[in-house]
């Protein structure tokens, strides 16, 4: 009868493992059935469009001055694009202000075409001028495709930014109470099929911060960084914090500083 305990107890837990070494397997499948979606769609990413648009609107003189936006310093000069996006947001004497791309895009479109930068930030998403910021953001951001994240940190604001948007990321709050950290503050976590990045810390190439903006496939859009974390803030139950608010802005450099070395691939594409 002992031996018979023996047996059945060994065969229990030959049962056991079999549904763990499963469910593990199931898990992996899942997340290499995304991973596989994606690499099918990389040749075909609608976000090509958009960065077309987003070149075209760059050049065409526009707004009531009737001025492109080439003379528009991204933070490398007047009109330079290439390896702008991966060393964004960052601070700019002209502004006293640290800004991320599409702050910094408002202030040119203000400034260099006449444009009203506080009537285009108070503009719902995806309509008048937010779709142009929305391509401008495809473009710009596609010419530093491959680059390395190098967000500085040489100015005391650039500094005093991350140490906001470090507390931001962690400020738990609202109905749900809620903090970016409960998704994105640990190593392993998931919500339904999708891997959650860790963006305490670099979570790896074109991964978190390195994959935006990018194309929603869910909602056939393109979404901007700005709206990305909107889009959180609306997640957590919390109001929305504005466009190209202190507060958005913040959590940008503390992300990027985060994502220093990771390879750039937005605009990626999103499910």
């Amino acid at each position: 009868m002992h031996t018979t305990r023996i047996m059945a107890g060994g065969l229990a837990a030959l049962a056991a493992l079999g549904a763990l070494g499963s469910a593990s397997a199931q898990q992996k499948s899942a997340a290499d059935g995304i991973a596989e979606y994606r690499k099918m769609l990389e040749d075909g990413n609608p976000a090509e469009l958009f960065e077309a648009k987003g070149e075209d609107l760059w050049k065409t003189p526009r707004g009531p001055k009737k001025v492109s936006l080439q003379s528009c310093d991204l933070g490398l000069g007047p009109g330079v694009v290439k390896g702008a996006w991966v060393q964004m947001p960052r601070w700019f004497a002209d502004t006293g202000r640290v800004q991320d791309l599409e702050s910094r895009l408002l202030t040119c479109m203000e400034k260099i075409q006449g444009f009203k930068a506080t009537e285009i930030a108070a503009t719902p998403f995806g309509k008048g001028e937010q779709v142009t910021l929305e391509a401008l953001s495809a473009w710009i951001s596609a010419e530093s495709r491959g680059m390395k994240i190098a967000v500085p940190q040489a100015h005391a604001e650039e500094r005093r930014f991350y140490a906001l948007g470090q507390r931001a990321f962690f400020f738990r709050g609202g109905p749900m109470d809620f903090s970016c950290a409960s998704c994105h503050g640990e190593d392993g976590k998931r919500i339904r099929l999708q891997d959650l990045p860790n963006l305490t810390k670099n979570p790896g190439d074109g991964v978190g911060f390195a994959a935006w903006p990018a194309y929603r496939v869910s909602s056939g859009e393109m979404w901007s960084m700005q709206r990305r974390l909107n889009d959180c803030f609306r997640q957590q139950r919390f109001p929305y914090p504005g466009y190209a608010s202190d507060v958005t802005i913040a959590l940008g450099v503390f992300m990027g500083v985060n994502a220093k070395g990771a390879e750039s691939i937005a605009p990626a594409l999103k499910r």
